[in-house]
């Protein structure tokens, strides 16, 4: 139950979120405009994970978009349409790493194994 309420309030916060990069300027030059009003908000301040530079395949982040995983929440096609969901999947998906990407705290970082002590 408690679970529920947390991926409830999740995903009210990324919808009110993206709602408000809506309003918000322009994207810079070179970005994908959906990917900058919606998706960089989480994944470009390390609140999602790094998705930039990972050579993610566009359906995947489609599947993913419309139907949500974890703590993404879904977009319907109301929030973000067809035809700028196959863009930004598209985009995405041939993107470089960005610098906000390789540093997210959301990427896993590789672990040192721990020591072990001989007696």
């Amino acid at each position: 139950m408690q679970s529920n309420k947390i991926r409830i309030l999740v995903a009210s916060l990324a919808l009110s979120c993206a709602h408000i990069a809506l309003a918000a300027d322009p994207p810079a030059e070179g970005r994908d405009r959906t990917y900058a009003k919606v998706c960089s908000f989480c994944h470009d301040k390390g609140v999602g994970p790094a998705i930039l530079g990972r050579a993610l395949p566009a359906a995947y982040i489609e599947n993913v978009v419309r139907h949500g995983f974890r703590a993404m929440p879904s977009f319907r096609s109301s929030e973000i349409d067809n035809a700028a969901l196959a863009s930004v999947a598209r985009w995405v998906s041939q993107s470089p790493a960005s610098k906000a990407s390789t540093a997210s705290p959301a990427s896993p970082a590789p672990s040192a194994a721990p020591a072990t002590k001989a007696q």
